[in-house]
């Protein structure tokens, strides 16, 4: 039911698993946007499709478009998140896309009923106060 990974350069080197929520409280719901007290950059999408969860950095890589709003399809047996300014896809799985654009994705796994998401930093479902972020 969990599924993501770490990108081929490891980019989450000193990152642990974070607690994020209910398995049955996050999949009401196809994407759910993470704030990082790291700052905007450093937010994730967890998204809930087809009995899986996925993560992957939630502003696209080509102009920083908010990829919790994009449309998630399954395009040449991919399931894709399309960014909403300007269609760029990303495997929900790898973060690749069509062009040399990619994402980085974030392992995710369930345990007793709860997600958890490999990351830096804490992740919060609630913005954070502008004096908890850098």
């Amino acid at each position: 039911m969990a599924s993501g990974s770490e990108d081929g350069e490891g980019n989450t080197t000193g990152a642990s698993w974070r607690l994020i929520g209910p398995a049955s409280e996050l999949s009401k719901k196809p994407c759910r946007l993470m704030y990082s007290p790291l700052g905007r950059d450093s937010d994730v999408c967890l998204f809930y499709v087809r009995g899986q969860f996925f993560a992957m950095d939630a502003r696209c890589a080509h102009s920083g478009g908010p990829l919790c709003d994009g449309d998630i399809e399954e395009a040449d047996g991919v399931l894709q998140v399309f960014c909403p300014w300007h269609d760029y896809g990303y495997d929900l799985r790898t973060g690749k896309s069509g062009t040399l654009l990619e994402q980085q994705v974030y392992e995710v796994k369930l345990v007793d009923g709860d997600v958890y998401v490999k990351h830096a930093s804490h992740l919060s479902l609630r913005p954070l106060p502008a004096n908890q972020k850098n």
